[in-house]
């Protein structure tokens, strides 16, 4: 293996060790998140709140497009990804008023 390759090879090395680091924060992150929710989701059951809130979903959504395009991250993944999250929250909420 050449200089270069073997250079190449230790990078390599270190961006997946990097990227495996902050793929366990993200889930360690979501569980924490769902945690959150869940208790959000177990109170509003509790008072007869509705499920889903369409207004904070609104607000969070321009909230995390905006927090998108500071860390230069595509708004538009950002808003999808949001929306997978906030539909798996309200799935759960809607368990708890079943």
């Amino acid at each position: 293996m050449s200089d270069d390759a073997a250079r190449a090879a230790a990078l390599l090395k270190e961006h997946r060790a990097s990227i495996d680091r902050l793929d366990a924060i993200l889930v360690y992150t979501l569980a924490e998140r769902f945690k959150h929710t869940q208790s959000v989701g177990r109170l509003k059951a509790e008072h007869d709140l509705p499920p889903s809130d369409p207004a904070r979903e609104a607000q969070q959504i321009e909230r995390l497009e905006r927090l998108a395009r500071e860390a230069d991250l595509d708004p538009e993944f950002a808003r999808k990804f949001l929306n997978f999250v906030i539909a798996e929250v309200i799935r759960h909420h809607e368990r708890y008023h079943a």
